[in-house]
């Protein structure tokens, strides 16, 4: 009973401290891509209307858009509307951010959920392979993997597998979620693979796992390496456990050692790392989306910067800030539910 109301009050303090976190986070991230934003040299103003408009055309739309007020007036303003959900109004595309951010929020979770399923499918089987056959080839061809896919630039591998799979052999798209010729299916949840399966179009959701195989292949093979040698690290520390030693000297299965014993406790510090992950995943979908013409958040805020449109920056920065702190709540929240001796302090 005693271990029951502590997990409660920890579980409670880690939500109420997380919750106080996200709020100076925000506030901080706030501040910062307003300074930032305000800093980058050009005329938002001038980019809207063109080269040839009048003083007259500029000021108005500085005036509407509120470009002219004092820097510490326009980011009151900005708070403002921020407190009642408002993320204000695109310079680029003229409605509100919030709206074009849910528009493209559905492309961008597609890639991100599938990128962290492939590295999650792939990473704990060579991190547990690794750990396993310690110092043999398969770990050394494994730890070359993890380290080549935490080494390797996002932008040049992306562009290297789209000449080559794309360019040169011409067996995958090249861009976009859909090619030119398919029909979309009824949209649903916004996501195609799964609005194509609830729709039970084969054609459709063939088409679109195609479209998905190299953005989310290259950004999964990114996390891979951290997954993998997270995994290693942590399996290799279990191992030299007593207790571990204890159920070989019992006579156990080695098979049942490594994945019912030593994998159950290992899994939780890489459940942390998969958890910062998903987060550096929201960041990386830009450069992923900017190379294959992927349709989500990350092409929008890229549109976005080249036209100075500051409340669009600004919206998708606060909303992947978001996304950051409460992934890592969450992650904080089954670390305490999972962990015995966690749940044991109290």
């Amino acid at each position: 009973m005693d271990r029951q109301a502590g997990a409660t009050v920890s579980l409670g303090q880690v939500i109420l401290r997380r919750l106080g976190l996200l709020v100076l986070v925000l506030a901080g991230v706030s501040v910062l891509t307003f300074l930032i934003s305000q800093a980058i040299p050009g005329d938002p103003a001038r980019l809207l209307a063109g080269q040839r408009a009048s003083e007259q055309v500029l000021a108005q739309i500085r005036t509407t858009y509120g470009l002219d007020r004092p820097l510490a007036v326009q980011y009151v303003r900005y708070m403002g509307g921020l407190l009642r959900g408002d993320l204000g109004r695109s310079i680029r595309t003229g409605r509100p951010v919030a709206e074009d951010l849910a528009r493209f929020f559905p492309a961008t979770l597609e890639l991100v959920a599938t990128a962290l399923l492939l590295a999650v499918a792939a990473g704990i089987p060579l991190g547990v392979i690794s750990a396993a056959r310690r110092n043999s080839w398969v770990d050394h061809l494994n730890r070359t993997v993890s380290v080549a896919g935490v080494s390797v630039p996002l932008f040049w591998l992306g562009v290297v597998v789209l000449v080559l799979f794309y360019g040169r052999l011409g067996i995958l798209p090249g861009g976009g979620r859909l090619s030119p010729y398919g029909l979309p299916p009824p949209p649903i949840t916004g996501i195609l693979v799964l609005d194509a399966a609830l729709a039970r179009d084969g054609a459709a959701l063939a088409d679109a796992l195609r479209h998905l195989v190299l953005p989310a292949g290259c950004l999964a093979f990114v996390h891979l390496g951290i997954v993998a040698r997270q995994v290693r690290g942590s399996l290799l520390e279990v191992l030299d456990q007593d207790y571990i030693r204890t159920a070989r000297a019992y006579g156990l299965p080695p098979r049942r050692v490594l994945y019912r014993h030593a994998l159950r406790n290992a899994f939780i510090p890489t459940l942390t790392v998969v958890g910062l992950a998903l987060g550096d995943l929201l960041a990386g979908a830009v450069v992923t989306e900017s190379i294959f013409a992927w349709p989500g958040m990350g092409s929008y805020v890229v549109d976005s910067i080249a036209f100075l449109d500051f409340p669009a920056i600004m919206g998708f920065t606060l909303v992947v800030a978001l996304g950051y702190t409460l992934i890592n709540l969450a992650v904080d929240i089954v670390t305490i539910l999972l962990d015995p001796r966690i749940r044991a302090m109290g």
